[in-house]
């Protein structure tokens, strides 16, 4: 049950984030729906690279971290400049809390 306790953590998480994105970007209607559908899209196949335990752990990275990228590109589409920019900064704030962990 460790694992579904993982699951749910990282699941409840990923809300929390994907919320506080919507917030702090002040994403428009449009946005939000661009984004939500970014999220259906990859949000499924997170999860398989996080259940797939013929994966390593260093490749569950890689491949999470090259599917974040991938996403990440589409959704600098339809964010404006400063959206972008703000985007990048929740992005470092967020890589430094966990490195400090």
């Amino acid at each position: 049950s460790v694992v579904a306790q993982e699951t749910k953590d990282y699941k409840q998480d990923r809300t929390e984030w994907e919320k506080k994105i919507k917030d702090e970007l002040k994403l428009t209607p449009e946005q939000t729906q661009k984004y939500d559908a970014l999220n259906s899209e990859y949000n499924p196949k997170f999860d398989a690279i996080m259940n797939d335990a013929s994966l390593s752990k260093d490749a569950q990275k890689e491949k999470k971290m090259a599917l974040k990228k991938e996403k990440e590109a589409k959704m600098m589409e339809f964010l404006t400049p400063e959206q972008q920019t703000k985007y990048r900064e929740i992005v470092d704030k967020k890589k430094k809390e966990m490195e400090k962990q």
